[in-house]
């Protein structure tokens, strides 16, 4: 009976802090033009066209977290679709095929970046349908740390997967912070 009373007290005062931030939900589509580095990581010079009007796969968008001071910079780097298993024992289910992107995440807030950037990301097909992550190992490179500890200025890279649809054309992936649940999602465009 006391644990009931305890859960039920700390799940009512969860969702009063999360009513109490006084924030609206969110998302950024606008490429940090400071952050978004060229092929050759370098800053794009400022005489080439403007930033395109959404993110798309290489720009780099500027999240913030639930607590003052946490805030990354998160950039969908490559894409790989469709992703193929990395061995012969694991394989998205028939129907479907895994597609996989490559992200990095630099911590540019004031306090350390701990949490698992892989629950905080979906994408959607052409359609509206949503998809979240599986856990899986494509060739395309090492997959992101289901858990991520970062000081300020460092980064982390690696794969994130998802498992679709073979005829779904993927348009959106989206990126929220503490792992979804903050108030800013990063969405990049798919062409």
């Amino acid at each position: 009976m006391r644990r009931t009373a305890i859960a039920t007290t700390t799940a009512a005062l969860c969702l009063t802090l999360a009513a109490c931030t006084g924030t609206e939900p969110e998302v950024n589509t606008k490429p940090n033009p400071q952050a978004t580095k060229t092929a050759d990581n370098k800053a794009p010079e400022t005489t080439k066209a403007p930033a395109p009007k959404d993110a798309g796969i290489g720009d780099t968008l500027t999240l913030k977290g639930l607590e003052d001071g946490q805030q990354i910079d998160v950039t969908i780097t490559k894409i790989s679709d469709p992703a193929t298993p990395k061995d012969e024992f694991f394989s998205p289910d028939d129907g479907n095929r895994w597609i996989g992107f490559q992200v990095q995440i630099v911590n540019t807030g004031t306090k350390v970046y701990d949490d698992s950037p892989t629950n905080g990301m979906k994408v959607a097909d052409s359609e509206g349908q949503w998809f979240n992550g599986v856990i899986a190992e494509i060739k395309a490179g090492p997959s992101m740390a289901s858990g991520v500890t970062l000081k300020p200025g460092a980064k982390a890279l690696g794969w994130a997967v998802f498992e679709v649809p073979k005829n779904s054309k993927i348009a959106a992936v989206q990126f929220g912070m503490n792992s979804g649940f903050s108030d800013q999602t990063g969405e990049w465009k798919l062409k």
